[in-house]
């Protein structure tokens, strides 16, 4: 429905672009430590020396960049763009309507009539936003937010929707952004990985599972982290019994063992990546325990963030969100959330957004359960100084059609 618009920028192109911009961040990264080498002040870089032009590639980027961490809040299952955050007023005119011109077939090749949003688009801000009613609360946000309503893509299957989102690659076998990040930019806190994807509930992974979150071809300790935002221990059994000094000779004779094997093998890079990995386990064994701890937390902090909800998903939600927070606030590079549902999805629980049937009542729901966690992530991080440098990606693997499936539903 934007292909009319002269400056479309395909999924294609926006991820081709941004993946360049994942690019530079890394060189910029490598060019910083040369610059450490040459006795002038800049921050430590975690690659290697690479000899490399001065600046190459660095003139391509239009503003200096501000950002230093990423929040993705990944929408699995396709939520609609019709409903969501792109409105479409001509859909209301030839609702019920056969389209009225010829469309390509969808997956399940079932083209039902027009169909126009069951929801109202409400003008917020100074700039007359218009954002469906499904989220009143990250509505009041839109001046702070950029919504990006040009982009296409030729993929309609979830799981490789899932990995051109994450990977800029319609399948698996390449490095996730989360990766690059955590590659190019490693992660400010040494007892922390840079690269995090959260869980709660009852929520899984999307189509296409941990694959999502992969190194790819990069080094291993660069593939996200999953952390249990609710769970009594984030990651099972993060604190091993007896004292920390065993654990601590433990891993020392694993690393010693670890590094002669790795000097057999002429410098392997899994196996060096595996050193690595222990030795920040290890660190993880009190950070983890101490970011993942919320008691401190406000009153105030957990209304907003709705972590007293009755509804058990909203509240689940509004704790990853509040823990993305702290999380950032540590020196996580690139922390990415999940959806949770019970099963409103055509696709079960790893496709909470796919409304196959029913839209209205499912979009609604998943609407209710991420609306308030996000505006009040998005609120939180302003109050505190953070949100200039923090980039909040709201985003699903594709959006739905213009026309019904069955009678209510959409493709």
């Amino acid at each position: 429905m934007n292909e009319e618009r002269p400056e479309t920028v395909s999924r294609r192109d926006l991820l081709a672009k941004s993946s360049m911009g994942f690019g530079a961040t890394v060189l910029a990264a490598i060019l910083g430590q040369q610059t450490v080498a040459a006795g002038e002040s800049s921050p430590p870089s975690p690659l290697p020396h690479a000899s490399l032009p001065q600046n190459a590639g660095l003139k391509r980027l239009h503003h200096t960049a501000k950002a230093k961490q990423v929040i993705f809040c990944f929408m699995s299952g396709g939520v609609s763009h019709v409903d969501s955050f792109d409105p479409k007023p001509t859909l209301k005119q030839l609702h019920g309507k056969p389209m009225p011109t010829s469309v390509a077939r969808t997956q399940f090749n079932n083209n039902g009539n027009v169909m126009a949003s069951p929801f109202d688009f409400i003008k917020h801000g100074e700039s007359g936003t218009e954002v469906s009613s499904l989220f009143p609360h990250v509505g009041k946000w839109v001046d702070e937010m950029a919504v990006v309503r040009s982009m296409t893509t030729p993929v309609n299957e979830h799981a490789q929707g899932n990995f051109f989102m994450h990977t800029g690659f319609p399948f698996m076998g390449f490095p996730s952004a989360g990766a690059w990040c955590a590659y190019g930019l490693g992660s400010e806190n040494e007892n922390l990985p840079g690269y995090v994807v959260l869980k709660s509930g009852h929520a899984v992974e999307p189509h296409g599972g941990v694959s999502l979150f992969s190194n790819g071809f990069l080094s291993a300790q660069h593939q996200g982290s999953i952390l249990k935002a609710d769970a009594r221990e984030a990651i099972r059994n993060i604190v091993p019994p007896g004292p920390r000094s065993l654990q601590r000779n433990r891993l020392n004779l694993t690393q010693s063992l670890g590094k002669n094997f790795l000097d057999q093998t002429g410098g392997d890079a899994d196996i060096d990546a595996a050193i690595r990995n222990y030795e920040l386990a290890f660190r993880m064994q009190t950070a983890v325990p101490e970011v993942c701890d919320l008691s401190g937390e406000t009153e105030r902090t957990r209304q907003m963030y709705g972590l007293d909800s009755p509804d058990p998903e909203k509240a689940a939600y509004g704790q990853q969100c509040l823990l993305a927070r702290r999380l950032v606030e540590q020196g996580v590079r690139f922390v990415e959330l999940s959806c949770l549902t019970k099963g409103i999805g055509a696709g079960g629980a790893a496709n909470p957004w796919d409304q196959h049937g029913d839209l209205a009542k499912g979009h609604q729901a998943m609407a209710d359960q991420v609306d308030q966690p996000i505006a009040a992530l998005i609120q939180d991080l302003k109050e505190r100084g953070l949100l200039d440098e923090t980039l909040i990606v709201w985003a699903g693997e594709f959006g739905r059609t213009p026309f019904s499936q069955g009678s209510n539903g959409r493709d």
